[in-house]
């Protein structure tokens, strides 16, 4: 099926999109570009998700590093025209770094025949773009920030209700809902409402990454910009300014092995910072010693084995689920993911209008 157009919505009640990552975004959008009245919902201070930056200062440097996904590609046509649209408005940019690859020995470069994508200035700026065309859009779009959504609650006559830690009992009743959270936290909200749904997040198995950001006073001679490391606590290494649009601070982004970081999941931030700088080091890294660095546990960074399953969608009861891990597992799949399910939500709402 195509994408909604906005001329065909007769519905305007409300949808609730918890999680504004790519797939809630994605999904969001098209709803919103169909005619649909849109809450989204995230527990952070804006969106994004795992396309995160970190942005601080050190004393007097400021810094800025991507802590999250490095880097997008674009294959399918759809999702290539959504990137020519954000680098249309400085929002991406194609990443002409040197990506490497360090097989516990030596670095060896690869082919650059990829074309990599990355946000510009920084790797959130897709989603800003996205919200800020959103409210460009549609009056009725609405973004709520640092709410936590609690586990829902079975849907009444006249629709369902959302309750925020932060923020108590919302006051809108809502045609549908849709999770746009990794898996575990999918389960977790729907905590009994949805069995089949519930079974299907529980069988994506998600793995944690612990990511470092690590501050140089100079920059480093490595030979490569991105580099993919076996045989190591690390799994990839990153120059964060061989970025475009970026600058300032020599700061590279260190990536923990899945395997380590599951090993190492509760380890206090201080152990798992020193022992991640032993490991860039034996790469030809800087001395522990002379740099500063941030470290962050992503719980749910990827998906051991995505379901390829595009969406999930159940329109008796007006509830969806989207994300990378329904689909491939990548940036790409996050937005195919929230598209499908967009077109499967403005199907049913506007059938039941009709």
């Amino acid at each position: 099926m195509s994408t909604p157009n906005p001329t065909e919505s007769s519905s305007n009640k409300a949808i609730a999109i918890i999680g504004a990552g790519m797939s809630g975004l994605a999904c969001a959008q098209a709803l919103v570009e169909a005619g649909h009245c849109v809450h989204v919902f995230d527990k952070s201070r804006g969106p994004s998700g795992r396309m995160s930056t970190r942005r601080s200062s050190d004393g007097d440097i400021d810094w800025q590093c991507d802590h999250g996904a490095q880097y997008f590609t674009a294959h399918h046509a759809e999702f290539r025209k959504q990137v020519s649209d954000w680098q249309q408005a400085g929002a991406a940019q194609v990443w002409q770094g040197r990506i490497g690859k360090h097989d516990g020995h030596d670095f060896a470069l690869q082919d650059s025949f990829l074309e990599r994508f990355v946000g510009t200035p920084r790797m959130t700026s897709p989603a800003a773009h996205m919200v800020r065309d959103m409210h460009a859009i549609s009056k009725s779009v609405r973004f709520q920030w640092q709410a936590t959504v609690q586990p829902l609650q079975p849907r009444s006559a006249f629709g369902w209700i959302l309750q925020s830690q932060e923020h108590g009992t919302e006051p809108h009743r809502y045609e549908a809902v849709v999770l746009a959270a990794p898996a575990p936290q999918a389960e977790a909200l729907l905590a009994g409402v949805a069995p089949q749904a519930s079974a299907l997040a529980r069988n994506a198995r998600m793995l944690p990454c612990w990511a470092l950001m690590v501050r140089c006073h100079q920059p480093l001679s490595l030979p490569v910009d991105g580099c993919f490391v076996e045989h190591s606590p690390l799994r990839w290494i990153a120059r964060d300014g061989s970025k475009p649009s970026r600058g300032g601070t020599e700061t590279w982004l260190l990536h923990a092995a899945h395997s380590w970081s599951e090993a190492h999941l509760e380890d206090d931030a201080a152990t798992v910072t020193a022992a991640l700088l032993h490991a860039f080091a034996q790469l030809g890294g800087p001395d522990p010693a002379s740099v500063q660095a941030t470290a962050h546990r992503w719980r749910y960074a990827d998906t051991a084995s995505p379901l390829n399953a595009g969406a999930w969608w159940d329109a008796a009861a007006g509830l969806g689920m989207c994300g990378d891990w329904m689909h491939s597992g990548s940036v790409e799949g996050a937005w195919l993911s929230g598209r499908s399910l967009a077109r499967h939500v403005h199907t049913a709402l506007h059938a039941h209008a009709g």
